[in-house]
C-alpha cells in the first residue's frame, strides 16, 4: 500500500494536488491512504519549503508545484 501525503497549508493548489493524486491512485489501481500534513514543523521537517509537496512512502516527489495525475502516476509506479 502506497502512503501519499500532501504537504501544505490547505490552500486551493494543496487541495488540487490531494484531488490529484487520489484520481492518479485510483486510475493506477492501486491501493493507497492519503494524509494532508499542514502543521508547518512537519512540513518542514521533510526539507520542503515550497507547498504544495508531494511526498509518497516519505519520499518527496515534488516541492511548490501543482502536478497533474498523469505527473502523479509516474511517482506511484
Amino acid at each position: 500500500m502506497k502512503r501519499i501525503q500532501i504537504l501544505g497549508s490547505g490552500c486551493a493548489k494543496c487541495a488540487k494536488l490531494a484531488e490529484n493524486a487520489e484520481l492518479a491512485a485510483k486510475e493506477a489501481g492501486i491501493e493507497y491512504t492519503l494524509e494532508k500534513v499542514t502543521e508547518i514543523n512537519r512540513i518542514i521537517s521533510f526539507g520542503v519549503m515550497m507547498t504544495p509537496a508531494l511526498v509518497v512512502d516519505g519520499e518527496v516527489k515534488s516541492a511548490g508545484v501543482l502536478l497533474k495525475p498523469e505527473e502523479i502516476k509516474q511517482h506511484l509506479g
